[in-house]
């Protein structure tokens, strides 16, 4: 039994003195500032000099924060992870807001005065149980990491690698991460087109929506706009102001 190194449905970005418009998508998401409060209005409601929240999915909202820095965790909703931060809300709780630092470190029992991205991913990991993966698991794990630019990849093409039906195999992978093959599959593919995106300016949208498994821009666009509430050419405009992680 193999466990695995990380956890592939957290997506972890660090903006700088970004405004960002009002959207709203399907991921969960942590917003906590590393320096300065900041405003967001979060379905109708102004929340002033924050430092930051964690929202539902399909929530609307936005953020100014044009003199500081964010550091913004966006969670697969149907993972493990995701599933652990459901059970953190109250009924009828869209967010939850932080007002300092130290309401930050309590919530998410982070070293004190610390707001760094690797460390919040650490704590929110923490709180997961101890998964030893089936060696079957990890073996698509790694599949999907190095084929995952491949457009004909399907459901029988797992299958077949283990030895098992698609529905055993996709059964035994959702019962040991939370989601579903194609949704790893997916995240998978937009955590590399966010990275080139933000990493290789000079090449077009439309090399990196082919280049990373989708059939076209148009579908990059609908699949980023539905997860994270931006299409990829937002990320390119503010390719100086955001990094990855």
């Amino acid at each position: 039994m193999k466990k695995l190194a990380n956890n592939p449905f957290i997506l972890a970005l660090k903006a700088r003195n970004l405004t960002v418009e009002i959207h709203h998508h399907s991921a969960y998401q942590i917003v906590l500032s590393n320096d300065t409060p900041f405003n967001s209005t979060i379905n109708g409601t102004l929340f002033e000099r924050i430092h930051g929240f964690l929202i539902k999915p399909q929530v609307p909202h936005f953020c100014v924060a044009e003199n500081g820095t964010l550091n913004v965790l966006n969670i697969e909703p149907y993972s493990t992870v995701g599933l652990e931060l459901a059970g953190r809300f109250q009924d009828n709780e869209d967010c939850i807001v932080f007002y300092s630092p130290s309401e930050t470190n309590s919530f998410f029992q982070t070293p004190k005065d610390s707001l760094a991205i690797g460390h919040i991913i650490d704590a929110v990991l923490a709180k997961l149980p101890p998964v030893d993966y089936d060696e079957r698991v990890t073996k698509i794990v790694e599949y999907i990491n190095a084929n995952y630019a491949e457009q004909q990849i399907a459901p029988q093409t797992f299958a077949d690698i283990v030895y098992l039906s698609p529905s055993r195999l996709a059964a035994l992978f959702k019962q040991q991460t939370g989601s579903s093959l194609s949704k790893y599959l997916l995240w998978t593919r937009l955590r590399q087109a966010i990275y080139l995106t933000l990493t290789e300016k000079d090449r077009s949208l439309t090399e990196i929506a082919y280049d990373t498994g989708f059939y076209d821009l148009p579908q990059l666009n609908k699949y980023m706009y539905e997860m994270f509430g931006m299409p990829p050419k937002a990320l390119k405009f503010n390719s100086d102001l955001i990094e990855i992680h």
